[in-house]
Order: structure tokens, then sequence, then C-alpha cells
């Protein structure tokens, strides 16, 4: 799944490039539409549980810069015991170059104990079913 970013004045520093922690913002935003999308969002809600980041790893490969279009896209790539891995890439649109990469790891957590989930039952069918079908 895909969301479309145009870089705006307040994405840019003083080196007239996008800075380095708003391609986290644009990571964040195209995860929480994907959950949205796949009616997670809706089942979090009605379970009382969240998820937590605990890793990121990414890899700038250009720079964006003012104006650009930018197409995020996300995949839940990797489902664990107790974590998922997304796996995102961005993407300058007038040309299709790869701005960035990322691999974001993050646990299921109960909101009322902030403690880390097994992905188990309702939940693992969801989820594993966005893996199978690369969604």
């Amino acid at each position: 799944m895909s969301s479309i970013i145009k870089v705006h004045g307040y994405h840019i520093d003083l080196f007239q490039h996008v800075n380095n922690a708003r391609y986290l913002e644009f990571l964040e935003s195209a995860r929480w539409e994907w959950l949205h999308k796949h009616s997670v969002v809706e089942w979090i809600q009605k379970n009382n549980v969240g998820f937590a980041v605990v890793n990121i790893n990414i890899n700038y490969r250009s720079s964006a810069v003012l104006g650009d279009e930018l197409e995020v896209d996300c995949r839940l790539t990797e489902l664990r015991n107790r974590s998922g891995v997304f796996s995102q890439e961005i993407i300058r649109r007038r040309n299709n170059q790869l701005i960035a990469d990322a691999k974001t790891t993050f646990v299921w957590i109960d909101r009322k104990t902030q403690r880390a989930l097994s992905i188990e039952g309702e939940l693992r069918e969801i989820m594993g079913a966005l893996v199978k079908t690369g969604q």
C-alpha cells in the first residue's frame, strides 16, 4: 500500500533538502494509513491493544527537495511470536528514484499494562493473512 506526501517548506532544513528526521514522520504516516486501510485500527480499539515501534533501520539513498511528491510504500513482511516488521520505501514520483528504505520492527502491547503481547488468535490470523498477500 502506498501513500503520497508532498514536500513543503516546513520539511526542509538549512541545506535545502528534507531533514532526516522528517523521513521518520513520512514512514509513520504511511504505517497509520496501512493500519486504517486494513481495518487494524478498529481491531486495536476494540481489543484495547496497541503497537510500539522498537527498532527502525533506515537507509537514506538520495535527497528529497521542496515540491517533490513522494510515494511511501508500506508492506508487512514479517510476523514473529511477539513482533512484526514493516518494509517501507520512499520513492520520488517524477523519476521513480529511491529516496530511502526502512525496516520498522514493532511489538503489540496491552494498553493497560504496557507489556508486549504474543501475536496469537484473531490477531495472528489478521496479520498473517496480510504478510502472505504481501500487503
